[in-house]
């Protein structure tokens, strides 16, 4: 509905978080659960869970509370996982691996269908069964598979490069671990996650303990 593209970033960045904490308890048959419960147990005020829930429609019932799986798959519908994305990943390096091995992006609907990379020692070796292809093949396969997100796993010099290659041929969302801000189209969404950053904010917050 036209009223999901007026809502702020910092709601969308907590609807992960509700997904998951909704997945445990259905993992743990509880059936039902207040926005007062869902606060103890995510950290979220139980007005702000009201307000995050209310952006998108009238989940709760006065006195009764959330249906659990209602709400998980209403979240899941508004996070588009009802569908699957043809994933790929360029750069087959620690960060690279360990993405193509974490099975629950398949689970989340992210499938991954080819992997790259530009060392002739790890091209042709196979992560679950998807062979490493080598980076020069990138936009021969995209030219000729559709592809919805690109997983960019190479240092920041090449990320650039991976990207318009990745823009020339049609990809509209880019998951982006090379520590470098990307230059993209606006319509092209990206999502940074620069290790480094986050763990200078840890150093900082152990930082001041020390003071």
């Amino acid at each position: 509905m036209d009223k999901k593209k007026d809502i702020s970033m910092a709601v969308i960045k907590r609807l992960p978080k509700y997904h998951r904490y909704l997945g445990d308890l259905l993992k743990n048959e509880v059936d039902r659960i207040s926005s007062k419960e869902l606060s103890k147990k995510i950290g979220f005020t139980a007005s702000q869970i009201r307000q995050d829930f209310n952006c998108f429609g009238d989940f709760g019932q006065q006195g009764y509370g959330y249906n659990v799986k209602e709400l998980y798959n209403q979240i899941s519908g508004i996070l588009g996982l009802t569908r699957e994305y043809k994933t790929i990943i360029v750069g087959a390096g620690n960060i690279g691996q360990a993405i193509a091995n974490y099975t629950k992006f398949d689970r989340l609907g992210f499938s991954l269908q080819a992997i790259f990379d530009i060392n002739p020692k790890l091209v042709g070796l196979k992560i679950r069964d998807i062979e490493i292809n080598d980076i020069d093949g990138l936009e021969d396969y995209l030219k000729k598979n559709s592809t919805d997100v690109g997983v960019i796993c190479v240092p920041s010099k090449a990320a650039q490069n991976v990207a318009d290659i990745f823009v020339r041929n049609g990809i509209k969302s880019i998951w982006n671990f090379a520590p470098i801000d990307l230059k993209v189209p606006e319509e092209v969404h990206t999502e940074n996650v620069h290790l480094s950053e986050s763990l200078l904010t840890l150093s900082y917050l152990m930082s001041q303990d020390e003071n």
